[in-house]
């Protein structure tokens, strides 16, 4: 899933940029992203901060759209940053905060199609790599490519590998499916599985290597065909 951010103080912006977003995603048949909105620095920065792409007005009240980004950067936060202003000499600052691009107002569509086109093809070359497992005091870190499929059986979730091993710890399959990139499918409400490793899916089953099988809600086939031909495409590009 992709996290699109926006932020800024004036609500008519919020509700272009978002629209913008939405429009540019369906047109490209990508279903599997996320807006949120923030009207004031502050509240930005006291979120969970999970977003992979940031549009980011500057002139704001403080803290203004500089010292946020300043902020999330001291606070380790490495998302695509792309500031939105109507002052051009504002951009040359931006180099500060490792900003990706920028966007005069009024948005013109052609600049933003542009640095979507180049923004999303930058999160699938950088996509995540690693999912952090804690269990109790220690921490283990597994490559996302060397995963089939998760489940959860109670109050544990089990993640099955590529190479037979399994590793449980406890936690929630939402917090899970957070962690992870556009390559994992909600499949069943107790099971995400990686597209990467899919070999078709029929009668209520997910097939994957070595005769394995998982269930897939009835309600989410449809879903999973569009996922996997969407995610074919893009492996493509």
């Amino acid at each position: 899933m992709i996290r699109f951010a926006i932020c800024d103080d004036e609500p008519y912006m919020l509700e272009e940029l978002s629209n913008r977003l939405t429009d540019y995603m369906k047109k490209r048949q990508i279903s599997s992203y996320q807006i949120t909105c923030y009207l004031d620095g502050q509240s930005l920065l006291e979120s969970d901060l999970n977003f992979d792409l940031l549009f980011l007005d500057i002139q704001m009240a403080k803290p203004d759209g500089m010292e946020v980004a300043r902020r999330l950067r001291r606070l380790g936060n490495q998302c695509l940053l792309i500031f939105v202003t109507v002052l051009k000499e504002y951009v040359f600052r931006a180099f500060e905060v490792e900003a990706y691009d920028y966007l005069v107002k009024p948005l013109a569509e052609r600049p933003f199609q542009k640095t979507m086109k180049r923004a999303l093809l930058s999160l699938r070359q950088h996509a995540k790599q690693n999912l952090l497992i804690q269990r109790g005091n220690s921490c283990q870190v597994i490559l996302l490519s060397q995963i089939l499929y998760c489940e959860v059986l109670g109050r544990k979730i089990y993640v099955h590998q590529t190479d037979g091993t399994v590793l449980d710890y406890y936690d929630r399959l939402e917090h899970l499916e957070q962690q992870t990139d556009g390559r994992f499918f909600r499949c069943h409400r107790s099971y995400l599985v990686n597209l990467d490793y899919v070999r078709g899916c029929q009668k209520g089953q997910v097939f994957l290597p070595k005769d394995i099988q998982i269930p897939v809600s009835r309600l989410r086939e449809r879903a999973l065909s569009e996922a996997l031909l969407q995610h074919m495409k893009e492996r493509n590009i």
